[in-house]
């Protein structure tokens, strides 16, 4: 069984559903109570995710600018962002929890699960 599955169609598929998730779960979970940016970095990066889905050349962009090869680095810099967002903004307990999950998660959807093909190569020098 292959695990790399993410292809850049499954990949397409599933940036809405995780966008809007990013911006309306923090609110469900009531995250941020103790530390407010802890419910808005989360808002503003399924906000940015959006956008940035709308404008990727990919099977749902709207408007198909953006090479794919950019929208995966920029999936890769925001796992890691919320992988440090808990340290960088002191949050503890299910603020801390939910960053880590979701940085994990996109960090091995992205490198791990992404599945290799030229346009993919989001860090590489070939960008095709």
């Amino acid at each position: 069984m292959n695990i790399r599955f993410v292809t850049k169609t499954v990949h397409a598929f599933l940036d809405y559903p995780v966008a809007l998730s990013l911006a309306a779960t923090p609110f469900l979970l009531g995250l941020g109570r103790d530390n407010p940016p802890a419910l808005w970095v989360s808002v503003a990066a399924g906000m940015a995710a959006f956008i940035l889905t709308l404008f990727t050349d990919h099977r749902t962009g709207v408007f198909r600018v953006l090479p794919y090869w950019l929208h995966l680095a920029v999936d890769r810099l925001v796992g890691i962002v919320f992988v440090a967002v808990p340290f960088a903004l002191g949050l503890q307990g299910l603020d801390a929890l939910y960053y880590w999950a979701n940085g994990a998660a996109v960090l091995l959807v992205t490198f791990v699960f992404n599945a290799p093909k030229g346009e993919n190569r989001a860090m590489g020098a070939v960008h095709t």
